[in-house]
């Protein structure tokens, strides 16, 4: 195996790369989109203190567009699947961003997030008609980098792959917890 001269040299960075770089992935999270995703788990809030329990409408609306159409905007005419699911996105949206952050379960918390995302973003395309606007899905390669879709989501999407390969980095909670390895 040819070792190349510079290895000496980029060793030290790849090593304080493991522990930097998903810190800063936490990092960009926290600043990018927590506010997005906790203001929008907000609008899905019922009343009271277990609002998160019985959803608003508009939760329904926002994760199941055409099931609600379909019912004449009358949650009761969902199911408990419907339910379930409402629930448990607007859980997500609350508890997978503070996980990240904090750093506590990070490597599942961001393939939660993930999905969430994916989820999300096929909602949009065809719940919402999303795919039927002009330039909501976006283009890989074109000269273009502000679609809502393939271009903001895939940037969120690496993020958290950091944090799936490489972990929390420095300064988290499973790091202090579990004494994971640097």
């Amino acid at each position: 195996m040819i070792v190349s001269p510079l290895e000496p040299m980029t060793e030290p960075m790849n090593r304080a790369g493991d522990q930097v770089l998903p810190l800063l992935a936490r990092l960009v999270f926290a600043g990018v989109l927590l506010q997005y995703f906790w203001n929008s788990g907000l609008t899905k809030l019922g009343e009271g203190f277990f609002g998160f329990l019985a959803p608003s409408s508009g939760a329904y609306v926002q994760i199941f567009p055409k099931a609600m159409e379909a019912a004449g905007y009358d949650t009761s005419q969902l199911g408990v699947f419907h339910w379930a699911v409402v629930v448990g996105g607007t859980v997500a949206e609350f508890v997978l961003p503070l996980l990240i952050i904090v750093g506590l379960l990070t490597r599942l918390s961001a393939i939660g997030m993930i999905g969430f995302i994916i989820v999300q973003s096929l909602t949009d395309l065809y719940g919402h008609g999303g795919i039927e606007h002009e330039g909501t899905l976006g283009a890989w390669f074109d000269r273009f980098s502000d679609a809502l879709i393939l271009d903001q989501r895939a940037f969120w999407i690496l993020c958290l792959l950091i944090l799936v390969f490489k972990g929390p980095g420095l300064l988290s909670l499973d790091r202090a917890i579990f004494k994971s390895a640097p």
